[in-house]
């Protein structure tokens, strides 16, 4: 199977470097800004929206002007690629099939950062160095072996520093085969991330790292510190990196347990049976109106961030993409009361009581014991198998 994927590392700069990077994002930015601007425009006035061609278009006409000639200081492709992710961004805002779709908004520098060179012949890449256009050889912290053609590189800026994103294309082979049965069902949840069931009883446990949790009393004296800095001054700025700084150490550690966990899980099962969580819904405010106040406002708000900072969606979405990788399938089924149910075949009883504690599962009907999260995870085994018919 040929797949695409992509390499990240962390770019060896110098001032000179930087400040070249932030003149090419600054361009991008700026074009992404001013046709956004102009398609406002034209939808306020019931006019069709500029598509790719024709900002393109216009895009070489404000290079040869005096006021926008600053654009030709980045290489063409890069500010190129940036309205074609506009354009992008239109057709998914106007596409019916796609979810939380929403029009293009205005990029800010502190987060939108980056610049894309499409094109393999416009660089070459050697060890731990890369030839980009305009910028010559540009050295980055390779920490693993690059495998396929490299098709495209991304340069952005995320806490602090730059990266190089490096997507290539490959042929891997597919370890799963149609016939194998290695069935898994997936019961995920706050305490334990994941709990995963078998068939033949080899059931495993992933605890939930909690990255958000860990890092929560660094982040709020970081936000603490940056609030009382007056706006846009030096020392803001440079308090206002640290607070990216610390986001980003949440995300990466979430990640990197994310991924550990799926890579394995994709691994040695072909066929997974996965809750079909609806993650915005279950992690919505209680607070209600002024009219009809919530209950329980406070506890549901911890949960609400409790169940955010397992990045449960990114876990099904790792699970779905390597899974396919590998030659087996993801099938997503309904959660309705997988964690009341007791599991034994011969027995199926449905109630509160079975669930009294988060950790352990006691049948009122049989006296069946389990770990709560097994329990669940066999019965959305079981449910699964019912699905596909087995």
């Amino acid at each position: 199977m040929i797949i695409r994927h992509g390499y990240k590392f962390r770019i060896k700069t110098t001032p000179e470097l930087e400040e070249t990077f932030w003149c090419y994002a600054g361009h991008c930015r700026f074009a992404w800004n001013y046709f956004l601007s102009l398609n406002k425009c034209r939808l306020k006035n019931k006019q069709r929206i500029m598509r790719y061609y024709e900002m393109d278009f216009w895009s070489k006409v404000l290079k040869d002007s005096e006021e926008y000639g600053f654009l030709r200081e980045a290489p063409a492709h890069i500010i190129q690629q940036k309205l074609r992710d506009l354009e992008t961004a239109y057709s998914d805002a106007f596409d019916k099939n796609q979810p939380n779709k929403r029009l293009p908004r205005k990029r800010k520098k502190t987060l939108h950062s980056s610049f894309r060179f499409p094109e393999p012949k416009q660089f070459e890449i050697e060890n731990s160095r890369v030839k980009l256009p305009k910028l010559g050889w540009v050295r980055f912290n390779n920490s693993q072996k690059i495998i396929g053609t490299p098709k495209n590189i991304t340069i952005s800026y995320e806490g602090g520093h730059w990266y190089i994103s490096i997507q290539v294309e490959r042929n891997i082979a597919q370890i799963h085969s149609i016939n194998d049965k290695s069935y898994a069902g997936i019961d995920m949840g706050v305490v334990n991330v994941a709990a995963v069931a078998t068939l033949d009883n080899k059931n495993t446990l992933y605890e939930s790292r909690n990255s958000y949790k860990n890092k929560e009393e660094k982040l709020a004296k970081a936000q603490r510190k940056l609030s009382r800095k007056v706006k846009f001054s030096k020392n803001w700025r440079k308090a206002k990196v640290k607070v990216q700084k610390v986001h980003k150490e949440i995300a990466d550690a979430r990640k990197d347990h994310l991924h550990k966990i799926s890579h394995e899980i994709s691994k040695n099962h072909a066929i997974i049976f996965i809750e079909d969580l609806k993650i915005k819904n279950m992690s919505a405010s209680a607070s209600g109106t002024q009219d009809k106040p919530g209950k329980n406002v406070k506890a549901k708000s911890g949960l609400n961030k409790a169940i955010l900072d397992q990045g449960l969606g990114e876990f099904r979405r790792q699970l779905e993409y390597k899974s396919h990788w590998k030659g087996g399938q993801v099938v997503a089924v309904a959660p309705h009361y997988t964690s009341q149910k007791c599991s034994r075949v011969e027995c199926g009883h449905v109630a509160k009581d079975n669930r009294k504690t988060q950790a352990k599962f006691l049948c009122v009907a049989c006296g069946f014991s389990e770990h709560a999260d097994i329990n669940s995870a066999k019965n959305v085994l079981a449910a699964g198998l019912g699905r596909v018919g087995l």
